[in-house]
């Protein structure tokens, strides 16, 4: 990654409201996913988004079936250059298919080693939560992903099958 002002992972808040707006724009306008950023598609008001991303950091509040989750924005300056979820815990889908973190990377910024700093902010987070190691998953089309997660200390376990989606899902461990 070049020089310049240096990437940040801050939780998101009021301020980050039109920025959100922006790159989940960019998105949709390149048919993307975006992974990493909860259910942020189908939000047309990223306020509404950011009252979900609240709910799943408080335990208590957490839809049944889910898990607790810290959503974090990827900023260098006053732009958002990707997004990162850290889930706290496994559920039986994410243990299978997901894993602890999800990521995604605004169309603009990509092959700017940005997911792969990103990645490398977010291990310390996820040892501070009691994690003693992370799973995370990327399709075997997905080489920039699996890049990311190799350059993070990723081992590469086994590829699944997640009939729901109809996609087949390389699964990593990173020993934190």
């Amino acid at each position: 990654m070049s020089g310049g002002e240096a990437l940040r992972l801050v939780r998101p808040d009021e301020s980050w409201l039109e920025e959100i707006r922006a790159y989940r724009a960019e998105f949709l306008v390149a048919d993307s996913s975006m992974d990493g950023a909860g259910p942020l598609r189908r939000f047309e008001d990223p306020a509404d988004w950011l009252e979900m991303v609240r709910c799943y950091e408080d335990p208590a509040a957490v839809p049944e079936g889910k898990v607790p989750a810290t959503e974090l924005l990827c900023v260098r300056g006053g732009r958002i250059l990707g997004m990162l979820q850290i889930r706290h815990r496994l559920n039986a889908y994410l243990e299978q298919f997901a894993g602890h973190i999800g990521y995604s990377v605004r169309p603009s910024e990509r092959r700017k080693g940005v997911a792969t700093r990103m990645l490398a902010l977010a291990l310390p987070l996820c040892r501070q939560l009691g994690l003693r190691r992370v799973m995370i998953a990327c399709q075997p089309w997905n080489e920039g992903s699996r890049r990311t997660i190799l350059a993070n200390g990723g081992i590469y376990e086994k590829t699944v099958h997640e009939p729901e989606r109809n996609v087949d899902l390389e699964r990593y461990w990173i020993t934190l």
